[in-house]
């Protein structure tokens, strides 16, 4: 397939969470590439919801999938430059590969600290906001409740026709969890899960970015939702991602883990304190790539930025 090709060049967005197809579309391709001796060039770009923080279950041996390879978590705080030094090297792909690095990025920033345009990395991640919450409520497309497809909002509206939002929002608000807002809403999907349907749910709103948790959350809303209506919450049924033999649910938390979690009704926080040991270790396992800081750096400024300048992206 590549007989014809001298290098391959990869620049796409990504948005920060394990379960985006295109990170592991990009372990794929540096795959082929080593297997036929070719380079691999991957251009750098920010990761929207910045690289300061890492969050929920690292996936686990058993559960890879094309929505997950490597052992990695859901919020992984890393560009996807980053990631493929980190899959060419810790996971052993092996290719030629270099990362083209971007000019005044740190891993504080948001993506519209950059002065970059957001253009839809897909049709379901249609903004910034989307790509916060991503992380926790990516884990809705395992069970039977909407995830917000065919809404303008999804993955931030989140509900079912057998929910009673004001209810939901108190079950949550218990919760007291950080940076976010829960708004009892009705919605009505107009394709997806239970489209023509009128759904009662939540629109999660985060009023500060930097304390809020989406894995937290969207583990969270599962519990209340499922605490709550525990004989009309459903699991998802297979096939999910080419993963036949799995739940949906499992394959995207990396682990069956979670699940049993939610089905217990364990505590928040001990599920939390489950995912400590795991996370430190990638922690140090990625800090040998990673490409950018935290402290100021000359910035390259855009034409029309204005004094404070913009990250400019990878310098090609």
């Amino acid at each position: 397939m590549l007989a014809e090709v001298d290098v391959l060049i990869l620049d796409l967005q990504d948005v920060g969470t394990r379960v985006y197809t295109y990170i592991w579309t990009m372990a794929l391709c540096m795959k082929a590439a080593a297997r036929e001796d070719r380079e691999m060039i991957v251009l750098d770009r920010p990761n929207p919801i910045g690289g300061a923080h890492v969050e929920g279950p690292v996936l686990r041996k058993g559960f890879e999938s094309f929505v997950g390879m490597f052992p990695i978590p859901l919020r992984h705080g890393m560009t996807i430059g980053e990631l493929a030094r980190l899959f060419n090297e810790a996971f052993g792909i092996g290719c030629r590969l270099r990362v083209i690095p971007m000019e005044g990025w740190r891993r504080d920033l948001w993506y519209d600290h950059t002065g970059l345009l957001w253009v839809p990395p897909s049709p379901n991640m249609p903004t910034l906001e989307t790509a916060t919450v991503y992380p926790g409520t990516v884990l809705v497309e395992g069970t039977m409740l909407s995830e917000g497809r065919g809404t303008t909002r999804p993955f931030e509206i989140i509900g079912a026709p057998f929910i009673d939002p004001d209810r939901l929002v108190a079950e949550l608000r218990a919760y007291r969890l950080p940076g976010v807002f829960f708004r009892p809403c009705y919605f009505q999907p107009t394709f997806h899960k239970h489209a023509g349907q009128l759904c009662g749910g939540v629109q999660i709103h985060v009023l500060n970015r930097d304390r809020f948790r989406p894995v937290l959350t969207g583990v969270a809303l599962l519990k209340a939702i499922h605490r709550l209506y525990p004989d009309q919450f459903a699991w998802r049924p297979p096939p999910y991602e080419y993963v036949f033999d799995r739940l949906p649910f499992d394959v995207l938390a990396g682990t069956d883990q979670l699940r049993q979690q939610i089905l217990q009704d364990r505590p928040l926080r001990e599920i939390v304190e489950s995912w400590r040991a795991d996370l430190e270790r990638f922690r140090e396992l990625r800090r040998a790539y990673l490409m950018y800081g935290t402290a100021p750096r000359r910035f390259t400024f855009l034409r029309g930025a204005g004094p404070r300048g913009r990250c400019s992206g990878p310098r090609r």
